[in-house]
């Protein structure tokens, strides 16, 4: 029997591939599962038209994360905190501090998640800074951390 896989199965295949397996193992374990539906014209063709459709929206969310990762370039971010001696600063700049910084300056909500700081910034300087928008889209964005000066607020 053909089957439409609707998961990934270990050891038959993934999401959305039409696999050939005994009639038994299908109505026995893959449907009533849910892993599978029978591999008819009907359902051949809905999944046809769910694939377009995931490709469109996949091209669009490249596209969106290509724009975004050119603004990112383009435009540096200034972050400023208390420091020591040496540049040494009074706490840190974390993730978090960054995607704030770019949301009030660039106006861009961005995950702090997806930004790739391996461990945070205590020293100033300027540092370049991978940003992981889309699976095949990395933007680098320039973070300058500066000392405070006595007059500014915040933080």
């Amino acid at each position: 029997m053909k089957v439409i896989l609707k998961q990934d199965v270990k050891g038959l295949g993934r999401e959305g591939d039409t696999v050939k397996v005994a009639d038994g193992y299908a109505r026995n374990y893959l449907i009533p599962r849910g892993l599978a539906i029978e591999a008819s014209e009907r359902n051949l063709r809905v999944l046809q038209a769910e694939k377009v459709a995931m490709e469109r929206k996949a091209d669009k969310e490249l596209a969106l994360a290509r724009r975004l990762a050119q603004e990112l370039a383009s435009g540096g971010i200034t972050i400023r905190r208390k420091s020591g001696e040496g540049g040494r600063l009074f706490g840190s700049v974390t993730a978090r501090d960054i995607a704030e910084a770019i949301r009030e300056v660039l106006g861009v909500e961005i995950d702090r998640r997806k930004i790739e700081l391996p461990d945070p910034i205590k020293a100033v300087g300027s540092y370049t800074i991978p940003i992981r928008l889309h699976a095949q889209v990395t933007a680098r964005v320039v973070v300058d951390v500066e000392p405070q000066s006595e007059g500014d607020q915040g933080g």
